[in-house]
This record gives structure tokens, C-alpha cells and sequence, in this order.
């Protein structure tokens, strides 16, 4: 049994509750959040759970592990108190909001002998994962090059403070990027260098619902960009991130190969229909044949509890990186090299929700 302490209790934090709440190696033992009324009502909705200050829980001696739902701001701070009191970390994306954060708390878990693990677990699904499978079964043959893409107004058209997406360790790269990102490096393997250009197609942007509708709010950061993933394998991504587009058709994620294409789901879900095209054939929807089936967020740090981890701290740090380096190659036109790297973890067997919810 593995006993979590949650920190934060936004809307997120729902999601997560959903999933673990019909898990049976895992017990929601106390939250926290900044507002002490919003705590302990989560509390009062899950049984046995106390409503803590964020001090109390990492210290708590009934956490084995704390689920670090804050604001990306705040990751790094609750991942190192957390570390600091010897216990384990699963955490939303991105790992930290800078590079730098991400090292220290990466190299203060393995000081510690502790384990971290982060979102995205999107990939874990069975949309992702059948893809992967059919990466690693050769249906494409040596696969050469993917694209990805996300295009959308913004945030601020819908949600009612969306402040943080445009500032500093927001916008589309570092909030949606994660799920494309982690995608790709599953799918293709880590990365060595990037290549980026950015661009920002206005100051300001106003908010469009809820009680501050109207106001308008700062931008500063870029908004749209786009890059190349040079892949340690030879495969080369491009990748597109934006909140200054309205919509596109494009497919979320697609992989070619010499043999073969692949059309990939929405990444930032757990299902959908992975599309195969071989050589002198046609288009044909594979069945599920890998992945957590009917999963929903948490189940990254279900796979985390019991091992080996698929969702962990070294993925999201290469992750983080080679965001970072986009931008900052974007900024300085220079190709940019990484310093980190990851394996590819192992494939997600097939694995219906009642064999998971048992693990």
C-alpha cells in the first residue's frame, strides 16, 4: 500500500481523485493547499484523509508520497521540501518551471535515494502506447521523421485567471508541449539537439470569461513556436505549439517511417484510434494492442507506486530540456545541444482497468 499525500487541490486534483480512489494499492492519507477552507473540504470528501499545511504533510510519517498538484511556479519548491523529509515525488508537468529548478530537484532525489515522477501519463494509454508498439514491431519499418501539432487562440478565451500561461515558464510550448514532447521521445527515442524559431503576436490579451471578462492581462512570453527535434536515432521531429491560431486538421502526432505511416491520437488523452498507412496498402485503425486501458490521470503515479516508474523524473527533465532549448535556440537562432538524455521505457502492456485498479 502505498499511502499519498496530495499538495494542491485545484481542479486537477479531481482528475487524479477519480483515478486513485478505485485503486487498491493506494490510500489518500492528507492534502494540502494555500487556501485551508479548499483542503480541508477535499479532505472531507475522500475517507481517512486530514487536511494538513504543506509543512505538516511532507513531514507527515503516514506520506510515503506526495503528489505535487501546485502551479508549475511552485513544483520545485514543494519537490525539494518533499525530497528534503526522504519522501517520494510524483508531480504534475512540467517538472519544474526552469532547467535549472529541474536539476536541483533531480539531483536532491538522487542524493536522498528517493524516486520522483511526473506528468505527462497521458502516454501511458493505450492511444500512445499502440503506436509505440507498432513503432517497435517494425509496421513502419525505421521510422524517419514526425510532426506535431497544436494550434488554439488561447487560454484566455475560456478560463477565468489565465494569467500564468503568459508568464514566465508558461505559454503553449510548456503547457501543451509536455504531452507532444513526451509523445515523441516514447515514440522516437530521446533527443540530441533542437532547432527553434518563435514569435509573439501581440502585448496583451483579454480575458474573455468569468468575473475579470474583459480585463486585460500582460504577455510575456512568445506564443507561437516551432522546431526541430534532431533525435539521438537519426529521426527528426518538427513540432508546433501555439496560442495564436484558431484551429487546425491536422493530425495531433503523425510518424513516418520507409515503410509506413502512422497517424498518432490526441496526446493529451489516454485513448484514440492509432491510423496505420503501409507501403501499397491503405489506411487502416489498429486495435488497442498496448497501454493502461480506460485510464484517466493518475495513472502515472499508479505505474510509479508499484514500478518500474514509465512516467519518471529523468523523462519529464529531457522533456524540460529540450523545451528550453527550442526557446532558447528560437531566441539565439543557434541549433542547440542537449546534455540530458533518457531510455525509453518499457512498453505498457495491454492492461485492462480492472487488472490496474488491483496493481
Amino acid at each position: 500500500m502505498t499511502r499519498v499525500g496530495i499538495v494542491g487541490t485545484g481542479y486537477i486534483s479531481g482528475q487524479y481523485l477519480d483515478t486513485l480512489r478505485g485503486v487498491s494499492g493506494v490510500q489518500i492519507v492528507a492534502v494540502a493547499d494555500l487556501d485551508a477552507a479548499r483542503a480541508q473540504a477535499a479532505a472531507d470528501a475522500i475517507p481517512g484523509a486530514r487536511a494538513l499545511t504543506t509543512a505538516e504533510l511532507v513531514a507527515d510519517p503516514d506520506v510515503d508520497t506526495v503528489l505535487n498538484l501546485t502551479i508549475p511556479a511552485a513544483h520545485a519548491e514543494v519537490a525539494l521540501a518533499a525530497i528534503a523529509q526522504g519522501k517520494d515525488v510524483f508531480g504534475e508537468k512540467p517538472l519544474a518551471a526552469t532547467l535549472d529548478d529541474a536539476a536541483r530537484v533531480t539531483d536532491a532525489a538522487a542524493a536522498a535515494g528517493v524516486r520522483i515522477g511526473a506528468a505527462p501519463d497521458t502516454v501511458l494509454g493505450t492511444g500512445v502506447q499502440t503506436a509505440r508498439a507498432a513503432v517497435d514491431e517494425g509496421l513502419i519499418g525505421r521510422p524517419v521523421s514526425a510532426s506535431a501539432m497544436w494550434i488554439s487562440a488561447g487560454h484566455e478565451s475560456w478560463h477565468p485567471h489565465p494569467d500564468f500561461y503568459y508568464r514566465e515558464g508558461g505559454g503553449p510550448l510548456l503547457d501543451m508541449g509536455p504531452y507532444y514532447v513526451t509523445s515523441l521521445v516514447q515514440l522516437l527515442g530521446p533527443v540530441a539537439a533542437v532547432s527553434g524559431a518563435a514569435s509573439r503576436s501581440r502585448d496583451e490579451r483579454v480575458i474573455g470569461s468569468g468575473p475579470r471578462a474583459g480585463e486585460r492581462i500582460g504577455v510575456d512570453v512568445d506564443t507561437h513556436l516551432t522546431g526541430i527535434l534532431h533525435h539521438a536515432s537519426g529521426a527528426l521531429s518538427t513540432v508546433t505549439m501555439s496560442f495564436d491560431g484558431v484551429r487546425s486538421t491536422a493530425a495531433p502526432i503523425e510518424v513516418h517511417g520507409v515503410d509506413g505511416s502512422l497517424i498518432v491520437p490526441d496526446p493529451n488523452m489516454f485513448t484514440g484510434d492509432v491510423q496505420l498507412h503501409r507501403r501499397g496498402g491503405a489506411w487502416e485503425t489498429l486495435p488497442p494492442s498496448a497501454g493502461y486501458a480506460d485510464a484517466g490521470r493518475g495513472i502515472g503515479l499508479v505505474d510509479f507506486a508499484v514500478g518500474p516508474g514509465r512516467a519518471s523524473g529523468a523523462m519529464a527533465h529531457h522533456v524540460l530540456e529540450i523545451m528550453t532549448a527550442l526557446a532558447a535556440s528560437a531566441a539565439s537562432g543557434v541549433r542547440e545541444a542537449l546534455h540530458t538524455t533518457v531510455e525509453r521505457p518499457a512498453l505498457v502492456p495491454l492492461t485492462p482497468a480492472a487488472a490496474w485498479r488491483d496493481l
